[in-house]
């Protein structure tokens, strides 16, 4: 055997002992154009490409994901409970153990079976030194939230619709401590229709721009018309603080995408 040949078989060893996981599935889930529409589901085939889809789909994900988890360790009360509402395959939580003091539970809330099939397993060393726990919740028919001193729900109450939305930011209201920090990531829509326009082209070039085609573009769009309803900036604001939220604030916005936090 070469030395060339050693050394990678030396890296791949120490790989598999590190427990290092393949890289996920590129995003082609609506690249072949034969295949029926459907409504967007979070099933088997999208959680494999999932990191990678909202990877390339959402403009400055990582650095997202990056605030949230800074704002969560500067929230997150030992003894309290942190709820990731929309989980997913864990990843936020994966970044926000690393800023959270250890003492705070972590809950990962999703309505996919498969998502949290993957999020389990990005978890298992993670459960090993912290309390985490994964839920499946459907959350339109209501959730549980208790003691929470961080509440992320990322890029998911664009999915509820419109008709429960309220009474689900109340429950996660009502569920916090005083002083508890609510961090919510939403696709937005504008009230001014060329800026609308605008905002959407611009984020279709982006798309383009990270290897999406034309064909996964105009699909991606049809399969989400009925089932991602975006609301207006203002509007979110005024639900947030229609249920009790003192504090508002935008922290992160690129055209038709904004992260916000909410204050209790």
């Amino acid at each position: 055997m070469s030395g060339k040949e050693t050394a990678n078989n030396q890296k791949a060893n120490q790989a598999d002992a590190s427990g290092a996981r393949p890289q996920p599935a590129v995003d082609r889930v609506f690249a072949n154009e034969d295949e029926p529409m459907r409504d967007f589901q979070f099933n088997a085939t999208v959680a494999q490409a999932f990191d990678d889809m909202v990877g390339r789909s959402v403009p400055y994900y990582a650095e997202i994901q990056r605030i949230t988890a800074e704002i969560a360790g500067d929230f997150a009360v030992p003894g309290s409970n942190l709820y990731d509402i929309g989980c997913s395959t864990g990843t936020t939580m994966q970044l926000m153990h690393a800023t959270v003091d250890p003492n705070v539970r972590m809950i990962g809330i999703d309505n996919s079976d498969d998502m949290l099939d993957q999020a389990r397993k990005k978890h298992a060393e993670i459960a090993k030194v912290r309390q985490i726990e994964f839920r499946n919740n459907d959350i339109h028919q209501g959730l549980q939230i208790d003691n929470a001193s961080v509440v992320s729900i990322l890029f998911t109450l664009q999915f509820v619709r419109p008709l429960y939305r309220e009474r689900l930011v109340k429950l996660i209201y009502d569920g916090m401590r005083d002083d508890g920090v609510l961090i919510l990531a939403e696709k937005i829509t504008s009230e001014h229709t060329l800026l609308n326009r605008l905002f959407i082209k611009y984020y279709y070039n982006y798309k383009k721009r990270v290897g999406y085609s034309e064909v996964e573009i105009a699909r991606k769009r049809e399969a989400l018309e009925n089932v991602l309803i975006p609301y207006r900036y203002e509007e979110n604001v005024e639900l947030l603080k229609k249920v009790g939220f003192q504090h508002v604030e935008e922290s992160f916005r690129w055209y038709n995408f904004c992260c916000m936090v909410a204050v209790k």
